[in-house]
C-alpha cells in the first residue's frame, strides 16, 4: 500500500527532515511512527498526501509515485488517504454532520449517497446521537472522533493520524485509540505518529522509530521508550 525508497526531505535552509527513508507498509497494516518533536514524524505524513515533495527517492502510495502525479490528480490521491489532526480542523460553523459531510459535497456527489455514507462513518464513530450539534458543544473526544469520520467518509484506503491523542486525557485517549484498531480491522491501513508510549507498549503492534529523520528501528510487535 505505502512504499518509500531511499526517500530524504531537505528543507531550503539545509534542515534534513527525513534521511535514507526505506519503509515499506502493506495493505491492512498497523504501524505506529514514533519518535521525539522534530523526528520527522509529521513530515513523513505530508509526503503520503502530496503536502510536501520528497527532496529524493520516490513515495508510492496504492502504486503511484506521488511526486510524479498530475495537480489534477491530486484529490484523487487524497480520497485513498484520509488524515487525522491533533488539533480535530474541523469547521466552527458547521454540525458535526456537515463537517463530515463536506468532502462528499464538495467532490460532486448525490444527495442520497451525502447522507448514506454520512451516516454510515457517524455511526461507525458512534455519533449519530450527536449529529446536529456544533464543534463547541463537544467533548475533546467527540470532537476527534468527528474527525476521524471525516477522513473516513471517502472510504480511504490509508488513514493517517497524526498525534491523534496529544490533547485528550488518558480515558478519552484510550477510547479514540480503540477506535483506529477497529477501523483498522474493517480493513484500513492505519499509521498512527506519536510519542505516548504507554499506547504503544499496550498494543504491541508494529513501531517505526525515527530519530533525527532517520529509521532506526522497525520492528513487529514492538515497544517504545519515549
Amino acid at each position: 500500500m505505502i512504499t518509500l525508497e531511499d526517500v530524504s526531505k531537505r528543507y531550503p535552509n539545509g534542515t534534513y527532515a527525513l534521511r535514507d527513508i526505506d519503509l515499506h507498509i502493506p495493505a491492512g497494516d498497523f504501524v505506529f511512527i514514533v519518535g521525539s518533536s522534530g523526528a520527522g514524524k509529521s513530515t513523513l505524513n505530508r509526503l503520503l498526501i502530496r503536502e510536501e515533495l520528497p527532496t529524493t527517492g520516490h513515495v508510492v502510495v496504492d502504486g503511484q509515485d506521488v511526486a510524479r502525479l498530475r495537480r489534477s490528480k491530486v484529490p484523487l490521491l487524497r480520497r485513498k488517504v484520509g488524515v487525522v489532526f491533533q488539533d480535530f480542523k474541523l469547521l466552527p460553523t458547521k454540525t458535526v454532520y456537515e463537517n463530515v459531510a463536506f468532502a462528499l459535497i464538495v467532490t460532486g456527489h448525490d444527495g442520497t449517497t451525502v447522507r448514506e455514507e454520512t451516516d454510515r462513518a457517524l455511526a461507525l464513530v458512534g455519533l449519530l446521537p450527536r449529529r446536529h450539534h456544533f464543534p463547541r458543544e463537544l467533548s475533546g473526544g467527540e470532537q476527534q472522533r468527528t474527525a476521524i469520520a471525516r477522513a473516513l467518509v471517502m472510504r480511504p484506503k490509508v488513514l493517517v493520524a497524526d498525534e491523534p491523542t496529544g490533547n485528550l486525557d488518558p480515558v478519552t485517549t484510550w477510547e479514540i485509540i480503540k477506535l483506529l484498531v477497529r477501523v483498522n480491522e474493517l480493513g484500513t491501513t492505519v499509521l498512527v505518529a506519536t510519542h505516548n508510549a504507554e499506547i504503544v507498549n499496550a498494543l504491541r503492534r508494529r513501531v517505526v522509530h525515527l530519530d533525527h529523520g532517520r529509521v532506526i528501528r522497525d520492528e513487529r510487535e514492538g515497544l517504545y521508550a519515549a
